[in-house]
């Protein structure tokens, strides 16, 4: 394999560190950065400019998957894998549309993980055993799950639902985005009554129901202060 500059993305330390020693065996691999979240995953592909990112989905502030559009629409040739403990018919989906050369699950074995990498960077999309074969079979005549409302939501809208669900307030999302209060204010809005919610704590279970956030990442039901 040709020489491959990757990043690494997951909000676990140890988590990472394992990736690292396993992606540090492989030969052409070199590692020029760690990401804890997808917002400074993408700052730091911007400094860095890998060949690959490895990318994991539950990660606070900014999902893999939305962090994985954002990266492929700034930079269309850099490829991305998504690894994941989630196996279900909908990440997949949801990562393949956002742009990912691969979905691989966290418990493939060592191997696969070199497979996978070897497949991508040949040009080939890969998809980890674990996904069932109909999904690969479908995904590849271009079928898909019907759209969910998620999925009728712009970015931006994925975007502050995901911080409105960890608990930021009003401020803290607007200083993050670099925009007005009153902006994340109307978009809060947009977002009620395009999914018929009356509330924050509504949007937080909207969000963790469709596993745009875990529970983990929820913080709490209270409306966020203003």
């Amino acid at each position: 394999m040709k020489p491959v500059r990757i990043l690494i993305a997951d909000d676990h330390r140890l988590v990472r560190a394992g990736i690292r020693a396993l992606l540090e065996e492989i030969e052409g691999v070199t590692i020029v950065a760690e990401a804890d979240n997808g917002r400074d995953a993408i700052a730091l592909a911007r400094a860095e400019r890998p060949a690959l990112v490895v990318m994991d989905i539950s990660m606070k502030e900014l999902n893999g998957i939305e962090a994985t559009a954002q990266l492929k629409a700034e930079f269309p040739a850099m490829q991305v894998l998504i690894l994941s403990m989630h196996a279900t018919e909908d990440f997949v989906h949801r990562a393949l549309k956002a742009g990912a050369s691969g979905y691989l699950v966290k418990d493939s074995a060592p191997l696969e993980l070199k497979m996978a990498i070897e497949a991508i960077m040949r040009g080939e999309p890969y998809i980890s055993s674990r996904v069932s074969r109909h999904l690969v079979a479908g995904l590849a005549q271009g079928a898909a799950p019907g759209q969910s409302s998620i999925d009728s939501l712009t970015p931006r809208q994925r975007e502050i639902l995901q911080m409105i669900a960890e608990g930021k307030s009003t401020k803290e999302i607007a200083f993050v985005l670099k925009v007005s209060g009153k902006t994340i204010e109307s978009h809060r809005a947009a977002l009620m009554e395009r999914l018929g919610i009356r509330d924050v704590a509504g949007l937080v279970l909207y969000a963790v129901r469709n596993r745009l956030v875990s529970l983990d990442g929820a913080d709490g039901f209270a409306t966020p202060e203003q």
